[in-house]
C-alpha cells in the first residue's frame, strides 16, 4: 500500500464504541480503558458516558468514538455494541447501524437474528433515528447486524477464577476482533492494577489473553479494523472536569473549597491530590454555603481560590453570590449543570440553569456568567473566568455540564502562556494614606489591599457602605452612587464578551445557529454536514453570556433569514433572554430528556428551516 493510499485509508476511520450493562460489571471502566487505550494507539477520541443514580445497580453505558480526524461529537449511529446482559441489548440495539457488531455475553442471554433499521441515536438510545456521522454512507437498511456470542461470564469464572474479569476478557475480545494494539492493553492494566499487586495484574493480562484466544476461534465477518492510529504528537486524555482543574492550577488557585456533588465532585477530588504538591489547600465543607463562603474569606486575604457545585448547591450559594458582589470581592464558581429542579435526574445532562446563573439573588446583584464549550476550552476558559474574577472583582460563574463535565477526548498538550494570568489591582502607596477600599474610579475597579498591609484595613461586609468599606445602610443616594458603580463594569466586560465569540460556518449566512457551552461541537458539527448539502449556514457561540456580546450577535443576526438556538433545557433559556435584546423572531430547538444533542438532529431543524425560508414559510419551534 503506498504512503497516500495509507493516509487516506487512516482517515477514514472513524468509529463507534458503546458498553452497556448494570452498574458494577465495570461498564464504565471498560469504556475508559478502551478509550485512553485507543488514544495512545494514536487516534483521536471522544467520549460519552451516563450511569445510574442509584447506589447500587441500575443500567450504565459508555459510548467512545475513534477517529484519524478531530472530532466533535461522540456520534450517532453505533458500529460496535458491546452488552454484557439482556437489558443493555434491548436498549441499545436500535442504535446499531446497519453492517454493525453486536457482542454479547452469551451465558447471559441469546438475542433473536436482528436486521437494523438505520443508525443513530443518542448515547442511551433515546434519541431519533438518525445516520451515521463518520466514516462513509450507511449501509441499506435491510443489511443484518453481525453478531458474536462470547461466554464472557465462563470465561472470567473457568479460566481466571475470578467472575469480575469479565469486563477485561471483554476487552481481549475487541483487542483481537477489531485490532486494537494487545500491548497497549496490558500496559494499562500494569499502570491501574499495580498497586494492588502483582497478582491481581497477572489475573487481569490473563483475562485479555483469554478473551483474545477465544475470537481466533470466530469467523470474522465484519470489516471493522483499527490498527495504528495516524496521530504521532502527544496529545493528553481529559474529561472536562479534570481539564477545569488543571486550568484552575494553571490560573494560580490555591484554596478550593466544596461540598460533594454529582457531576462536579472529580474537580475536588483532583484538585486534592495536586494543590497540595503547590502548597495549596482543599478544604472538604459542611454544604455549599459555608464553601463559598471559605472561597471568598480566601479570596479577601489575596488568595485565589475557587469551588463547584452542581445545581442543588448552586441554589444555596445564592446569598453568598450577593456578599460577592457588595464586597467586590473576586471568586469563581463553577456549576456543573445536572438536570433539575430539585434532586432531579442527577447523573444526566441539562442546560437548565441559566436563568440562576445570571439572575439568581436578590437586590440589583451584577455577575459574569461564562460557559465552556469543549474540554480543551475548560483549561483555557477557567484561566479566563479567574482573570475576569481578578479583573473586575466581582462573581465569576463558570457554567459546565454532566456531558462535558465527564467526557473524555484527546487534547493537545496546554499551553498556558495562550492566556497571561490577570492579577488583581492593588492600591499604590499614596492610595494607602486614608485608603478608600471602594474608591470611584473612570472604569469603577477599586485598588484592594489585603489583611495586613499597612494602611489598607477596611471592612468587607453585606451591608451596603460607603469609599471605605463603613457601613452606610440608611444612605439612600450612596446605594445609587455603589450600585451604579457595580454595574458601570459591564461596559468594559460587555467589550472582553464581543471578542470572546466564536463563528463557525458563513460569517453571513441565511440560516444562523446561535448556540451556548457544550453544544458548540454538534453544532459545529451540523453546520459541516449542512454546507455540505449546499445549505448557507453557519453559527454563532459566545464564551461570556451575561452580560451578552450584543454587538457581535446583533452583527450575526442581521441579514439572516431564520435563527435556530438549540438549548438542552426545556423553555429555551437563552433564546428568551436574546428576547428581550433583540426584536427577532428565534427558532428553539430544545431537548430535555437529559442527554445532549446529536449533530443529525440538529441538521434535522437546519434543513427544515432551510426549506421552509425558501418556500417563505414560518417555521416553528421545535423539541427532540
Amino acid at each position: 500500500m503506498g504512503a497516500s493510499e495509507k493516509e487516506m485509508t487512516e482517515r477514514a476511520v472513524d468509529y463507534v464504541f458503546r458498553v452497556g450493562g448494570e452498574g458494577g460489571e465495570g461498564v464504565i471502566s471498560t469504556g475508559e480503558m478502551l478509550t485512553l487505550t485507543l488514544a495512545r494507539a494514536g487516534y483521536e477520541i471522544y467520549t460519552f458516558r451516563t450511569y445510574p443514580a442509584e447506589i447500587k445497580g441500575g443500567h450504565a453505558n459508555y459510548q467512545v468514538r475513534a477517529s484519524g480526524s478531530l472530532l466533535l461529537s461522540s456520534g450517532a449511529a453505533v458500529d460496535v455494541l458491546l452488552a454484557f446482559n439482556q437489558e443493555a441489548y434491548d436498549k441499545h440495539i436500535k442504535d446499531v447501524r446497519p453492517g454493525g457488531v453486536l457482542i454479547y455475553d452469551s451465558d447471559s442471554y441469546t438475542p433473536p437474528p436482528v436486521a437494523s433499521a438505520g443508525g443513530g441515536a443518542a448515547p442511551d438510545g433515546a434519541g431519533p433515528v438518525g445516520q451515521r456521522t463518520g466514516g462513509g454512507d450507511t449501509p441499506p437498511a435491510s443489511a443484518s447486524i453481525i453478531a458474536y456470542g462470547v461466554p464472557l461470564s465462563s470465561l472470567a469464572t473457568e479460566k481466571i477464577g475470578v467472575k469480575l474479569t469479565k469486563n477485561i476478557v471483554a476487552l481481549g475480545v475487541l483487542s483481537q476482533l477489531f485490532d486494537i494494539s494487545m500491548p497497549a492493553f496490558e500496559e494499562l492494566l500494569h499502570e491501574r492494577f499495580g498497586r494492588k499487586g502483582e497478582t491481581i495484574v497477572q489475573k487481569n493480562v490473563q483475562a485479555l489473553r483469554v478473551g483474545a484466544e477465544f475470537v481466533k476461534q470466530l469467523q470474522k465477518k465484519d470489516d471493522i479494523r483499527l490498527g495504528p492510529g495516524p496521530r504521532k504528537t502527544k496529545e493528553l486524555v481529559l474529561s472536562g472536569n479534570e481539564s477545569l482543574a488543571l486550568g484552575a492550577i494553571a490560573a494560580g488557585c490555591r484554596i478550593y473549597a466544596g461540598y460533594p456533588i454529582t457531576p462536579a465532585t472529580d474537580i475536588m477530588e483532583f484538585l486534592a491530590k495536586e494543590l497540595p504538591k503547590l502548597g495549596g489547600f482543599v478544604v472538604q465543607t459542611e454544604d455549599e454555603i459555608s464553601a463559598l463562603g471559605t472561597v471568598l474569606g480566601a479570596s479577601y486575604a489575596g488568595v485565589k481560590a475557587m469551588t463547584a457545585t452542581s445545581g442543588p448547591g448552586f441554589s444555596l450559594m445564592t446569598e453568598m453570590i450577593g456578599l460577592a458582589v457588595v464586597a467586590e470581592i473576586p471568586a469563581v464558581v463553577v456549576d456543573v449543570q445536572r438536570v433539575g429542579p430539585s434532586t432531579g435526574m442527577p447523573t444526566k445532562t441539562e442546560q437548565g440553569d441559566l436563568y440562576l446563573a445570571c439572575y439568581g439573588g436578590h437586590g440589583n446583584c451584577p455577575r459574569i456568567v461564562m460557559a465552556l464549550n469543549n474540554v480543551e476550552d475548560c483549561f483555557y476558559g477557567i484561566i479566563r473566568a479567574f482573570n475576569l474574577a481578578e479583573q473586575f472583582q466581582m462573581p465569576v460563574v463558570v457554567l459546565s455540564d454532566a456531558s462535558l463535565g465527564h467526557r473524555k477526548a484527546t487534547v493537545p498538550v496546554p499551553d498556558p502562556s495562550r492566556v497571561p494570568v490577570v492579577e488583581r489591582r492593588k492600591p499604590a502607596p499614596a492610595e494607602l494614606v486614608n485608603y478608600k477600599r471602594y474608591a470611584f474610579t473612570p472604569d469603577h475597579v477599586s485598588p484592594m489591599s489585603v489583611p495586613g498591609l499597612e494602611g489598607g484595613g477596611y471592612v468587607a461586609e453585606g451591608l451596603e457602605h460607603d469609599e471605605r468599606g463603613f457601613p452606610a445602610a440608611s444612605d439612600h443616594e450612596n446605594h445609587l452612587r455603589l450600585t451604579r458603580k457595580r454595574y458601570g463594569k459591564f461596559q468594559a466586560v460587555e467589550a472582553v464578551a464581543n471578542e470572546m465569540v466564536r463563528i463557525y460556518g458563513d460569517p453571513h449566512p441565511e440560516v444562523g445557529i446561535i448556540g451556548w457551552g457544550s453544544t458548540e461541537g454538534v453544532i459545529r458539527e451540523a453546520v459541516q454536514m449542512a454546507q455540505a448539502k449546499g445549505y448557507s449556514v453557519g453559527a454563532l457561540h459566545p464564551k461570556i453570556l451575561y452580560p451578552q456580546p450584543l454587538a457581535k450577535l446583533k452583527e450575526f443576526i442581521e441579514g439572516t433569514k431564520a435563527v435556530i438556538i438549540p438549548e438542552v433545557n426545556f423553555t429555551g433559556q437563552f433564546a428568551t433572554a436574546l428576547r428581550k435584546r433583540f426584536a427577532y423572531d428565534f427558532i428553539q430547538l430544545n431537548k430535555c430528556i437529559g442527554l445532549p444533542f446529536t449533530p443529525k438532529e440538529i441538521f434535522d431543524k437546519i434543513e427544515e428551516v432551510a426549506t421552509h425560508v425558501h418556500n417563505g414559510r414560518r417555521v416553528h419551534a421545535a423539541r427532540v
